[in-house]
C-alpha cells in the first residue's frame, strides 16, 4: 500500500497526523506545501492512497492541488481540511472533486476514521473486479447514481439541506 500523503503549512497537523496514523500502522509522509508534493507527483513518484491536504498554505493552494491531482488521478481521494469553515470553501472542495471535508480543529480519532474511509475506497482495480461480484442492496449501478450515493455519504454528517431532483423510476 502506498503511504498517505498529509500537506499542511503547519507543522503541529502534520506531526499529530502523522502520529496517528503510525498507531494505526498507516503510513504516512508529509509535505510543508502543494506545491512540494505536487512537483513530486509530476516528476513520476508512485501516487499516495490518499492525500489529506489543507486549502490556505503558501504557493498553491489545497483546492488547486485538488484539481491537479484530479487531472491526472481521478480515483485519488483527497480530503480537504480548513481552519475557515465556511460553506464557501465546503462546496468549492466538493465540487472539485474532494472525497471528504475536515474543518479544523478536527478530533484526531475522526480524522483516522476519514482517512480509512478513503483507504477502503481507493482500492485497486483488482479488487474492485472482486467486489462487482458481490450483489449489493443499493439499486443504481449506474456510474451517475454511484456518485450520487458517494455525495449522500460524504454530507449525511453535515446540517447542509440537500435537495435529490431527478424522474422517479428511472
Amino acid at each position: 500500500m502506498n503511504p498517505i500523503w498529509i500537506i499542511d503549512d503547519d507543522r503541529a497537523i502534520r506531526w499529530v497526523l502523522e502520529k496517528a496514523l503510525e498507531r494505526e500502522d498507516i503510513a504516512a509522509r508529509s509535505f510543508a506545501s502543494a506545491t512540494e508534493a505536487l512537483e513530486l507527483l509530476e516528476a513520476g513518484t508512485r501516487p499516495p492512497q490518499v492525500i489529506v491536504s489543507d486549502i490556505r498554505m503558501n504557493g498553491a493552494s489545497g483546492l488547486e492541488l485538488l484539481a491537479r491531482v484530479r487531472e491526472r488521478f481521478p480515483q485519488l481521494p483527497v480530503i480537504i481540511m480548513t481552519a475557515y469553515s465556511d460553506l464557501d470553501s465546503a462546496v468549492q472542495a466538493f465540487q472539485g472533486g474532494a472525497f471528504e471535508y475536515l474543518p479544523k480543529p478536527f478530533d484526531v480519532d475522526h480524522a483516522v476514521a476519514l482517512i480509512r474511509r478513503a483507504l477502503t475506497e481507493s482500492r485497486s482495480p483488482e479488487d474492485t473486479e472482486d467486489l462487482s461480484a458481490i450483489t449489493t442492496e443499493i439499486l443504481g449501478q449506474a456510474p451517475a447514481m454511484q456518485e450520487v450515493f458517494r455525495a449522500i455519504g460524504r454530507l449525511a454528517q453535515s446540517s447542509a439541506t440537500v435537495l435529490v431532483t431527478g424522474e422517479s423510476g428511472t
